[in-house]
């Protein structure tokens, strides 16, 4: 049975509809990995599970009710790591990691849980270091230690192995699969490399299309014309 599914789901970007009629379904201990080409919508799709940015259409359900009639519950069950790994320059690796974990999981075992996740992604040496001194992969650990440091059901992860070694893509792997052991729920857009044990695959390809394939009908288009301008 699916905990977190997505129904007839439309994005609209602008005036740009990206894709139209997606649909999906998570079961506890599941991973979905997230496919198609640059600009199909994957970042936008993340966002919109994370409740970040409102379908134009459809809608997306928690055990079967939509996860706008309780914003802030549903908040607190997803981590979200897109692109930007915020992290403030000025901040040691250690402050940067237990304000996170105060602020999403609570004062209690803060600094316990924040020493943990740093441990897990091997970043824990550089814990006295400021922000402003870490490299790109160092600074994506730091960002992804926050799945650990304040726990939820649900990751949201975009193109999580991005400048990530061998050894962090490793350890990253490790985490959720454990994560998923324990009944978590991962979905990843992932370019290149190999999904996560038994993840499935919903490809945008198909959803881009029907967006294409509504635009030109509203434009008066004939359908074997949707691909060009009318």
């Amino acid at each position: 049975m699916a905990e977190f599914e997505g129904r007839r789901l439309v994005c609209v970007r602008g005036e740009r509809r990206i894709f139209a009629g997606l649909s999906f379904g998570l079961a506890r201990g599941g991973a979905l990995v997230l496919a198609g080409p640059n600009g199909s919508g994957k970042s936008s799709l993340l966002r919109m599970m994370a409740g970040l940015l409102p379908p134009a259409g459809g809608a997306l359900l928690w055990e079967g009710e939509g996860i706008d009639r309780d914003p802030d519950a549903h908040r607190r069950r997803v981590r979200y790591v897109g692109h930007a790994d915020a992290v403030k320059p000025a901040l040691t690796v250690f402050e940067n990691l237990e304000t996170w974990a105060r602020l999403w999981g609570g004062r209690t075992g803060a600094g316990e849980r924040t020493a943990d996740a740093l441990d897990a992604l091997g970043v824990e040496r550089l814990a006295e270091i400021p922000g402003r001194f870490l490299s790109a992969g160092q600074r994506r650990r730091l960002a992804l230690a926050r799945l650990l440091a304040a726990p939820a059901a649900l990751w949201l992860l975009d193109e999580p192995r991005t400048a990530l070694d061998n050894d962090a893509t490793a350890r990253l792997d490790g985490i959720i699969a454990a994560h998923r052991a324990q009944g978590g729920m991962v979905v990843m857009a992932l370019h290149g490399g190999a999904r996560p044990e038994g993840a499935a695959l919903l490809s945008l390809t198909r959803a881009v299309d029907a967006a294409a394939e509504e635009a030109a009908d509203e434009a008066g288009c004939q359908p074997e014309d949707a691909a060009k301008p009318c």
